[in-house]
């Protein structure tokens, strides 16, 4: 998230940033401030069906030990010792206690746990999600075993400590979002499909919507005599949702949630009657090779789609594109550093059974492309391999900042590209943890929280920090915008107004639901 990076950058004279710095949650030495308790974690009540906005009771006394869960280069799935037992109940500096370096556990990202995490807006439930929900047990089966969560999903990093020195830089030298969101509640998967989309994908069979398996509908009502432990969830089970329907498990407490909003959301929710849409991870919808994936209950893969996307949008104009993904490698892909659900192209049917699939290529490619502009295509999509992608557990914020070094360096290396070049960097989701910012509610799948933008460009504002608000959408809208695309469907969000910003609230739209189009980031 925002926080968990930016927790406690200071701007240059003349700009603000909202971080837990300037709100008075923490101090400069990452300990409690004078407004800690604003972000205090409580418990809450769910026994018979789900909400997102449940009967809270009491405040945690202190956070629950953080766990490991399947962090690399510590025991898996364990209390996590090197954080302490009683850690104050809020915000607490990751690199107090591990190094800056060093993998920490991953929290709960998913689409219904989110929606109860942010509480309404409160934000209150990070740390209750990630104990009662189910996600990261080892036995999901057994509502009495741990979720191996603990409190992580409150730790930050500090750059006034020295965290993170080349974002810092970046952010410096270049410009800043502090109002940028992941665009759907939850994780990887769906994002992605936000980011190429403006939507998200649906359950078809012969390009139509269908129902899917029943093993793969999400039913987050609690199990019988549990609080909170979702029915039906899981990286091998439940992503579909028909949120259409309020009689489908989790569907009617986010639409009376979306009616209590002082605005219209975007399409009345953005549901179709008798869609099923994916909320959460699935895999690649086709092979390498343009061949559809079989699929079946135990088949989780991503149907073949037929929505528009950015990148078919762009080859109709004959703008040219390229996909670059770590750990393809030609026509095959090494598994330990490709992530498919970062990959989402190779869900559409437009792009996979078509020369088009050419486009998606290794970063290899992306590092070899940016010794020409002539073989530069104009819009590049960049994912780093896994070890670098900055995700928890398996990745650190460290590689993260390698990786982008890399890019940034080759880019500017080479004048001529350097000259026209506007590089976002951004996260797919905000892994989990904890952060303090206001979320618009735009329709019933998002936006989600902050995540980091910066902009890193010779025509970048200089160490400015923006409140525009944003989210994915934003990217296609900049797109769309500097190369004179159309939106790329009726559903998909960059369909909505830029917002109105108004002094009297810097980061609420006063015309909402409503995005930006990245363009106040830059001089051009």
């Amino acid at each position: 998230s925002f926080d968990n990076l930016f927790a406690t950058y200071e701007p240059a004279a003349g700009q603000s940033v909202a971080n837990l710095l300037s709100r008075g949650i923490v101090n400069k030495d990452g300990g409690p401030g004078p407004r800690f308790a604003e972000a205090a974690q409580r418990q809450a009540t769910v026994r018979d069906r789900y909400s997102v906005t449940p009967p809270t009771g009491a405040a945690f006394t202190v956070l629950p030990q953080p766990s490991t869960n399947y962090a690399k280069d510590v025991p898996h799935y364990a209390l996590d010792t090197r954080f302490p037992a009683d850690l104050p109940n809020g915000p607490f500096r990751i690199t107090r206690y591990a190094p800056y370096t060093a993998a920490v556990g991953d929290p709960v990202h998913r689409f219904f746990q989110m929606w109860q995490q942010i509480d309404g807006g409160k934000k209150d439930l990070f740390t209750w999600v990630g104990l009662t929900s189910g996600e990261g047990s080892r036995k999901r089966d057994d509502p009495l075993s741990s979720t191996n969560q603990g409190g992580i999903a409150m730790g930050f990093y500090s750059m006034s400590h020295g965290d993170a020195p080349y974002f810092r830089e970046l952010a410096q030298n270049f410009a800043i979002a502090d109002n940028y969101h992941q665009s759907v509640m939850g994780g990887t998967g769906a994002n992605f499909v936000a980011l190429s989309t403006g939507y998200a994908a649906v359950y078809l069979s012969g390009a139509k919507p269908a129902v899917p398996p029943s093993s793969q509908i999400e039913n987050p009502d609690p199990r019988v005599g549990t609080d909170n432990w979702y029915t039906h969830s899981g990286y091998r089970s439940g992503s579909y949702v028909a949120c259409a329907d309020a009689m489908q498990p989790g569907v009617k407490t986010i639409r009376d949630y979306l009616a209590t909003l002082p605005y219209k959301v975007f399409k009345d929710g953005n549901c179709a009657p008798g869609s099923y849409y994916l909320v959460n991870n699935y895999d690649t919808g086709y092979g390498f090779d343009g061949t559809p994936k079989e699929l079946g209950s135990a088949k989780f893969v991503v149907p073949p789609q037929v929505a528009p996307n950015i990148g078919t949008a762009l080859e109709k104009a004959n703008v040219s594109w390229k996909w670059y993904s770590g750990g393809r490698i030609g026509g095959a892909i090494n598994k330990d550093l490709y992530c498919s659900i970062c990959d989402p192209l190779t869900h559409s049917t437009a792009v996979m059974t078509t020369l088009l699939r050419r486009n998606l290529q290794g970063v290899d490619a992306l590092f070899r492309d940016l010794d020409d502009e002539q073989t530069l295509p104009a819009v590049s999509f960049v994912i780093p391999p896994n070890p670098e992608s900055g995700h928890p557990a398996y990745s650190t914020v460290a590689a993260l900042e390698r990786f982008v070094m890399q890019l940034v360096t080759k880019a500017k290396a080479n004048p001529a590209i350097w000259s026209k070049t506007a590089i976002l960097v951004t996260t797919d989701e905000g892994g989990g943890y904890y952060d303090s910012g206001y979320v618009q509610i735009l329709d019933f799948f998002g936006d989600g929280t902050r995540v980091p933008l910066i902009a890193i460009s010779p025509f970048a504002k200089r160490g400015y920090v923006d409140h525009t608000y944003y989210d994915h959408a934003s990217l296609l809208k900049f797109i769309e915008h500097n190369w004179r695309l159309t939106v790329l469907s009726e559903e998909s969000r960059d369909n909505l107004p830029n917002p109105e910003m108004t002094a009297a609230d810097p980061y609420v739209p006063a015309n909402r639901p409503a995005v930006g189009d990245l363009l106040n980031l830059f001089r051009f």
